[in-house]
């Protein structure tokens, strides 16, 4: 599994990792509509204690990204983005099998805790698409990666509501599948995004846990800045896994096949805006407004799902919270800015370590609100009360980004 740089255009190489996260998004977006009913079973069907479930499978699920997250961004520094990404897509294969088989809840947090440790694409693809293309096209370029992720939640969860109609065990069988097509894609087609010159000279475990890797971010004040925004609106962004699912179920009566309708809407509008409009209104607006803008839509996305008694008033929000992807390419090429190609990966380390730290937070924050809002025991019958706290989260990054966002001046510096 040597990595060879290939000479491949900019443009193809491109082409290459969006279909890599494509498919890995495809994976993941098929268990989305079943995952939660299927823990909801073990539980007896009781929907407020499967809340409470999600929300330690998804803080589990953070805790060990947070973990591997950095370890992950550091190896790719060292030995090359390629192989990082071909050993995700083969553990993710595998673990999605372990999954399909679970007969016990133990057994299937064990099947979590192995996808939190092999999910590496996504970090390495950040540093990946970071390799590829000049810094003035990089927000551009971060678009059309969330395009991938737009296409992905579109086709993803149709199949994985189709599937999990007839079975809820079928999603995983066919999340399986597409991983291990992405390994034997990659292995024959991904090329190498890091030339042995650009690599770091070594593998530092100070820079490997945690810890030590988001101390990297304390060399770039500005980057700090906008790393806490990162934080916080990755906070916010929890709340979808934490609680749609069910949140969907009790409040409006959909089923599997009509959430997959609708995370399929909500991959629509990413795509349309990441592959449409990022491009567009970062270079009308400028990255530090298009952040802004994107933040302050998520706001208001997030007011209207809180206080939508039915079905439509919640739909209304979708094209308004879709605008929030604006923000997560415009920081990005903001923070890769001010970091030379030797830095790039674990610099994404450290920043998918905060968003793995934002994710074992997150899960017990909603989904405990929402079992504790529906529960006989709430001081008010409030089911859509998760999405007013991530409203609140999302405003705090909108002041963040208000006093952190600026274009540097200077060049990128290097770092050992």
């Amino acid at each position: 599994m040597n990595p060879t740089v290939a000479p491949q255009p900019r443009k193809a190489a491109l082409a290459f990792i969006f279909i890599t996260v494509l498919i890995d998004v495809l994976a993941f977006g098929l268990i989305i509509p079943v995952l939660p009913h299927l823990i909801q079973d073990f539980v007896g069907g009781s929907t407020t204690h499967a809340a409470y479930w999600v929300g330690i499978f998804g803080t589990v699920f953070a805790a060990i990204q947070f973990v591997t997250a950095p370890i992950q961004g550091a190896l790719s520094d060292r030995h090359g983005r390629r192989p990082v990404i071909l050993l995700s897509c083969l553990g993710l294969g595998l673990d999605f099998i372990l999954m399909a088989v679970a007969n016990s809840l133990p057994l299937l947090l064990v099947g979590r805790i192995i996808s939190g440790i092999t999910s590496a694409s996504f970090t390495t693809a950040n540093a990946y698409v970071a390799d590829v293309t000049e810094p003035s096209q990089r927000a551009k370029s971060f678009g059309l990666i969330g395009a991938a992720f737009g296409v992905g939640f579109i086709l993803g969860p149709l199949l994985g509501g189709w599937l999990g109609d007839i079975d809820l065990r079928l999603p995983f069988w066919f999340a399986a599948g597409l991983a291990l097509l992405n390994f034997v894609y990659g292995w024959f087609v991904l090329p190498e995004s890091l030339p042995p010159e650009n690599r770091a000279p070594k593998f530092d475990w100070s820079h490997a846990n945690p810890f030590g890797s988001m101390m990297l971010l304390k060399r770039y004040p500005q980057v700090l800045g906008l790393a806490a925004v990162v934080f916080i609106a990755n906070l916010a962004h929890y709340v979808y896994p934490s609680i749609f699912v069910l949140f969907a179920d009790y409040q409006y009566g959909w089923g599997p096949r009509e959430v997959s309708w609708v995370l399929a809407a909500v991959g629509v509008f990413s795509v349309l805006v990441n592959a449409v409009l990022v491009g567009k209104m970062v270079k009308w607006l400028g990255e530090r407004r298009a952040l802004l803008f994107g933040l302050t839509c998520g706001v208001i996305g997030f007011t209207i799902y809180g206080f939508a008694d039915v079905g439509w008033v919640f739909l209304i929000g979708l094209p308004i919270s879709a605008v929030w992807a604006l923000a997560a390419p415009a920081t990005q090429a903001l923070i890769t800015r001010q970091v030379g190609a030797d830095v790039q990966g674990r610099m994404q380390g450290a920043l998918m370590s905060l968003v793995s730290l934002a994710g074992i937070i997150g899960p017990a924050i909603f989904a405990g609100a929402f079992g504790l809002f529906i529960s006989d025991d709430a001081p008010v019958h409030l089911p859509g009360a998760p999405f007013l706290i991530a409203a609140l989260t999302l405003a705090g990054a909108v002041l963040m980004a208000w006093r952190y966002a600026r274009t540097p001046a200077t060049a990128p510096t290097t770092a050992t």
